[in-house]
Protein backbone atom coordinates (compact mmCIF):
# COMPACT_ATOMS: atom_id res chain seq x y z
CA UNK A 1 0.00 0.00 0.00
CA UNK A 2 2.66 2.82 0.81
CA UNK A 3 4.68 1.50 -2.38
CA UNK A 4 1.26 2.82 -4.27
CA UNK A 5 0.85 5.94 -1.66
CA UNK A 6 4.35 7.85 -1.98
CA UNK A 7 4.24 7.91 -5.70
CA UNK A 8 0.33 8.69 -5.89
CA UNK A 9 1.59 11.90 -3.34
CA UNK A 10 4.37 12.89 -5.20
CA UNK A 11 2.54 12.75 -8.99
CA UNK A 12 -0.02 15.04 -6.73
CA UNK A 13 2.40 17.58 -5.90
CA UNK A 14 4.11 17.69 -9.09
CA UNK A 15 0.63 18.26 -10.82
CA UNK A 16 -0.24 20.93 -8.40
CA UNK A 17 3.05 22.64 -8.65
CA UNK A 18 2.71 22.65 -12.75
CA UNK A 19 -0.64 24.20 -12.44
CA UNK A 20 0.73 26.89 -9.92
CA UNK A 21 3.20 28.06 -12.68
CA UNK A 22 0.86 28.48 -15.81
CA UNK A 23 -1.22 30.38 -13.56
CA UNK A 24 -1.61 33.91 -15.05
CA UNK A 25 -0.15 37.02 -13.83
CA UNK A 26 -2.00 39.63 -12.09
CA UNK A 27 -1.03 42.83 -12.75
CA UNK A 28 -1.07 46.30 -10.30
CA UNK A 29 -1.94 49.42 -12.28
CA UNK A 30 0.60 51.98 -11.92
CA UNK A 31 0.47 55.73 -11.43
CA UNK A 32 1.94 57.29 -14.29
CA UNK A 33 -0.37 55.69 -16.65
CA UNK A 34 -1.76 57.98 -19.21
CA UNK A 35 -4.71 58.14 -21.70
CA UNK A 36 -4.45 60.67 -24.20
CA UNK A 37 -6.74 61.64 -27.10
CA UNK A 38 -6.80 63.66 -30.53
CA UNK A 39 -9.84 64.21 -32.11
CA UNK A 40 -11.15 66.72 -34.41
CA UNK A 41 -12.81 69.38 -32.28
CA UNK A 42 -10.30 68.06 -28.76
CA UNK A 43 -7.29 66.63 -27.37
CA UNK A 44 -6.07 65.94 -24.33
CA UNK A 45 -6.14 63.15 -21.51
CA UNK A 46 -8.63 61.06 -19.59
CA UNK A 47 -6.46 61.39 -15.75
CA UNK A 48 -8.40 58.94 -14.26
CA UNK A 49 -8.23 55.08 -14.58
CA UNK A 50 -8.89 52.07 -12.67
CA UNK A 51 -8.92 48.26 -13.38
CA UNK A 52 -7.78 44.37 -13.15
CA UNK A 53 -5.31 43.19 -15.32
CA UNK A 54 -4.54 39.13 -15.60
CA UNK A 55 -2.02 38.36 -18.91
CA UNK A 56 0.76 36.31 -19.32
CA UNK A 57 2.11 35.85 -22.50
CA UNK A 58 2.15 31.90 -22.25
CA UNK A 59 -1.75 31.70 -21.02
CA UNK A 60 -3.39 34.27 -22.96
CA UNK A 61 -6.77 32.13 -22.66
CA UNK A 62 -6.69 33.37 -18.70
CA UNK A 63 -5.95 37.05 -20.16
CA UNK A 64 -8.79 39.34 -18.86
CA UNK A 65 -8.96 43.10 -18.70
CA UNK A 66 -11.54 45.01 -17.10
CA UNK A 67 -11.03 49.03 -16.88
CA UNK A 68 -12.45 51.92 -16.30
CA UNK A 69 -12.17 55.87 -17.18
CA UNK A 70 -13.29 58.21 -15.12
CA UNK A 71 -14.88 60.66 -17.83
CA UNK A 72 -15.13 63.66 -15.39
CA UNK A 73 -11.07 63.35 -15.39
CA UNK A 74 -11.06 64.82 -18.57
CA UNK A 75 -8.76 67.58 -19.63
CA UNK A 76 -8.11 69.48 -22.55
CA UNK A 77 -5.98 72.04 -21.42
CA UNK A 78 -8.97 74.71 -21.57
CA UNK A 79 -11.68 74.89 -18.66
CA UNK A 80 -14.38 75.87 -21.08
CA UNK A 81 -13.90 72.72 -23.05
CA UNK A 82 -13.84 70.36 -20.13
CA UNK A 83 -17.04 71.93 -18.89
CA UNK A 84 -18.84 71.12 -22.01
CA UNK A 85 -17.06 67.93 -22.88
CA UNK A 86 -18.39 66.27 -19.51
CA UNK A 87 -22.04 67.80 -20.11
CA UNK A 88 -25.01 66.21 -21.67
CA UNK A 89 -24.00 68.29 -24.84
CA UNK A 90 -20.62 65.44 -24.91
CA UNK A 91 -19.38 62.65 -22.51
CA UNK A 92 -23.04 63.54 -20.06
CA UNK A 93 -20.38 62.51 -16.79
CA UNK A 94 -23.13 62.44 -14.64
CA UNK A 95 -25.66 60.08 -16.37
CA UNK A 96 -22.57 57.84 -17.64
CA UNK A 97 -19.58 58.35 -15.01
CA UNK A 98 -17.28 55.97 -16.77
CA UNK A 99 -16.01 54.02 -20.35
CA UNK A 100 -15.78 50.72 -19.18
CA UNK A 101 -13.46 47.76 -21.81
CA UNK A 102 -14.11 44.15 -20.51
CA UNK A 103 -11.74 41.81 -22.68
CA UNK A 104 -13.54 38.71 -23.55
CA UNK A 105 -10.40 37.54 -25.20
CA UNK A 106 -6.84 38.73 -25.70
CA UNK A 107 -5.07 37.12 -29.39
CA UNK A 108 -1.22 37.21 -30.46
CA UNK A 109 -1.30 39.38 -33.58
CA UNK A 110 2.16 39.58 -35.77
CA UNK A 111 2.76 43.43 -33.92
CA UNK A 112 1.58 42.61 -30.57
CA UNK A 113 -1.99 41.51 -29.33
CA UNK A 114 -5.33 42.08 -29.82
CA UNK A 115 -8.16 42.19 -26.43
CA UNK A 116 -11.36 41.76 -28.05
CA UNK A 117 -14.51 42.68 -25.94
CA UNK A 118 -17.25 45.32 -25.24
CA UNK A 119 -16.75 48.77 -24.95
CA UNK A 120 -19.13 50.62 -23.04
CA UNK A 121 -19.45 54.39 -23.59
CA UNK A 122 -22.39 57.27 -23.00
CA UNK A 123 -25.12 54.00 -22.24
CA UNK A 124 -23.80 52.03 -25.43
CA UNK A 125 -22.27 48.92 -25.39
CA UNK A 126 -20.23 47.71 -28.85
CA UNK A 127 -17.55 44.97 -30.00
CA UNK A 128 -14.60 46.49 -29.67
CA UNK A 129 -10.87 45.15 -30.41
CA UNK A 130 -7.61 47.13 -28.76
CA UNK A 131 -4.58 46.55 -30.08
CA UNK A 132 -1.53 46.38 -27.29
CA UNK A 133 1.88 45.85 -27.06
CA UNK A 134 3.51 44.09 -23.89
CA UNK A 135 7.01 44.76 -22.58
CA UNK A 136 8.20 42.59 -19.15
CA UNK A 137 10.92 43.93 -17.38
CA UNK A 138 11.05 41.29 -14.27
CA UNK A 139 8.33 41.88 -12.08
CA UNK A 140 7.18 44.87 -13.57
CA UNK A 141 5.75 45.85 -17.06
CA UNK A 142 4.43 48.08 -19.90
CA UNK A 143 1.29 47.71 -22.01
CA UNK A 144 0.65 50.50 -24.74
CA UNK A 145 -1.70 50.94 -27.41
CA UNK A 146 -2.95 52.97 -30.11
CA UNK A 147 -6.33 52.64 -31.42
CA UNK A 148 -9.41 54.69 -33.08
CA UNK A 149 -12.49 55.23 -31.33
CA UNK A 150 -15.81 56.48 -33.73
CA UNK A 151 -17.13 58.40 -30.92
CA UNK A 152 -20.55 58.72 -33.63
CA UNK A 153 -21.02 54.72 -32.77
CA UNK A 154 -21.65 55.88 -29.23
CA UNK A 155 -24.09 58.36 -29.64
CA UNK A 156 -21.86 61.18 -29.15
CA UNK A 157 -21.98 64.07 -32.07
CA UNK A 158 -20.92 67.76 -32.41
CA UNK A 159 -23.00 70.75 -31.82
CA UNK A 160 -22.96 70.52 -35.85
CA UNK A 161 -24.57 66.88 -35.85
CA UNK A 162 -21.62 64.87 -37.19
CA UNK A 163 -21.09 61.53 -35.73
CA UNK A 164 -18.38 60.06 -37.68
CA UNK A 165 -15.66 61.56 -36.16
CA UNK A 166 -13.12 58.88 -35.23
CA UNK A 167 -10.74 60.29 -32.18
CA UNK A 168 -7.26 58.53 -32.03
CA UNK A 169 -5.98 57.44 -28.71
CA UNK A 170 -2.95 56.14 -26.93
CA UNK A 171 -3.00 53.77 -23.86
CA UNK A 172 0.24 53.80 -21.82
CA UNK A 173 -0.15 51.76 -18.72
CA UNK A 174 2.54 50.77 -16.73
CA UNK A 175 2.38 47.66 -13.63
CA UNK A 176 3.64 45.84 -11.18
CA UNK A 177 3.32 41.85 -10.44
CA UNK A 178 0.31 41.17 -7.80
Amino acid sequence: MKKILYPAVALLVLVTAAFTFITAQNWKINNGYSVKFEGKYADGAFESMKGMVVFDEKDLAAAKFDVQIDVASINTGNGLKNRHARSEKWFDAEKYPYIHFVSSEVVKTATGYDAKGTLDMHGIKKPFTIPFTFVRNGDKGVFHGEFKVNRGDFGITTPRGDESDYTHLTVTVPVTAK
